[in-house]
């Protein structure tokens, strides 16, 4: 290859710099009003109340509009040059990767750029390709296609099948779109949830309701003057009753046990005495099946941190439900031991057992394996979704195991006095 002539390259290395010290020139000048401009823009919509993606459209567009201005502005007052060395990285690609979510730099339909979260969503092969083929989906091809602004628009599926993404497109000058996927799958995941829940809960008060209503309309007719079906109908009336109270006192009690879940409690409770005063208290509850517990734990004060009304429910509804579904006349095992400092509770059971696949959901609130024995024993199907909760409150462990015809077994893991979290187990 022939030498380039003598005083080109020291030429084209002083336009360079020449170039290089304008343009920090420039920046430097303007920096100060660069961060003017970004926090007038986030205060602004800050207190319109806009939504945090409009917020960072927003500033992130602002922050491409100055460097791209500035980058205009060295080149109109230098004279071209032809390059002779690759093109810095953009100053922009700090700021995308400061971002969480996925954030794209459109120039024209392709991508100019694009942050680590969206390499990661959607593939590093991306800069440089046709952004309708980097995001495959039938929502998002005229948006991209078109060189206006959009959204926001829901992208199911992208990504993987049960996630659930929000795309929206701003231009950010020079021709340049910017392009801000944010994550929808928790929030949605938290709505079918909580819609759920609301007609899971409806239905469980339906049901007792309806059969209330039923007996009395039948007692207000001439077979109510029958004392023998009147008593037996007053009963049923009086257990259905009972049983609407148990399940609104349930849900009182987790929607109280929810709001204090950031409130760690710190007071020191004797656990070896809540499970004797529990075991007092349930010693004749269910035709006797009481005197079946079996308690396993040292003489001696068990010091664990902890809510005591919580922790006493917690031991009444694992006690309580190891009582139902245990098979008639076979123990009922208590037992705390100490584990690597922390303190271990264990209820077990011998009953039918739970079959694998039913072990992942136990917790989840109305989750019954076997709906009918579960309302005919007088659960409300929230039981171990309270003791949840009440678990991660007190920032400990919950484990479930359990074999089909050999019975169940729960373990709790408390903290004691002076020693960290256990690590929970999913």
């Amino acid at each position: 290859m022939d030498n380039p002539p003598c005083g080109i390259l020291p030429r084209r290395l002083r336009n360079d710099r020449r170039h290089s010290k304008h343009m920090s020139q420039i920046l430097s000048r303007r920096g100060w009003i660069a961060l003017a401009i970004v926090a007038l823009t986030a205060v602004i919509l800050g207190f319109v109340g806009a939504s945090q993606e409009a917020i960072i459209v927003s500033i992130v567009g602002a922050v491409a509009a100055i460097f791209a201005s500035a980058a205009g502005r060295a080149l109109e007052d230098d004279h071209p040059v032809v390059p002779t060395m690759p093109e810095p990285p953009s100053p922009l690609g700090p700021v995308l990767d400061a971002l969480g979510e996925p954030v794209l730099i459109l120039s024209g339909p392709r991508i100019a750029s694009a942050n680590g979260a969206a390499r990661a969503l959607l593939g590093s092969h991306i800069v440089g390709e046709d952004a309708r083929i980097a995001i495959r989906h039938p929502a998002a091809s005229g948006l991209l296609a078109s060189e206006a602004s959009a959204g926001p628009v829901a992208l199911t599926g992208l990504g993987s099948a049960d996630q659930r993404w929000e795309m929206q497109i701003a231009p950010i000058g020079d021709g340049r779109r910017l392009v801000h996927l944010s994550d929808r799958s928790g929030s949605h995941a938290a709505e079918r949830m909580r819609v759920d829940f609301v007609a899971n809960a409806s239905h469980e008060l339906r049901t007792p309701l309806a059969s209330i209503l039923g007996y009395v309309e039948t007692l207000s007719d001439t077979a109510g003057d029958d004392p023998a079906i009147r008593a037996r109908f007053l009963k049923i009336v009086f257990d259905e009753a009972r049983r609407m109270q148990r399940l609104v006192d349930d849900l009182m009690s987790l929607s109280r046990i929810e709001a204090e879940k950031f409130r760690v409690p710190s007071d020191v409770v004797d656990l070896g005495a809540l499970v004797d005063d529990t075991h007092a208290e349930l010693a004749e509850a269910h035709d006797g099946r009481g005197r079946d517990i079996i308690l396993e734990h040292d003489a001696g004060a068990i010091p664990v941190l902890g809510d005591r009304l919580q922790l006493s429910q917690l031991l009444h509804n694992l006690i309580g439900n190891a009582m139902k579904y245990g098979q008639p006349g076979t123990p009922v095992r208590v037992s705390i031991t100490r584990d690597n400092g922390a303190i271990r509770l264990i209820v077990a059971d011998q009953g039918e057992g739970i079959a694998p696949e039913h072990l992942p959901r136990l917790t989840e609130r109305f989750y019954r394996v076997d709906p009918g024995r579960s309302r005919s024993v007088g659960g409300t199907g929230l039981g171990l979704a309270i003791v949840k909760h009440i678990v991660e409150r007190h920032r400990g462990r919950l484990e479930i195991s359990s074999r089909v015809g050999e019975g169940t077994r729960v373990s709790v893991t408390l903290r004691a006095p002076g020693q960290e979290s256990p690590k929970p187990v999913s």
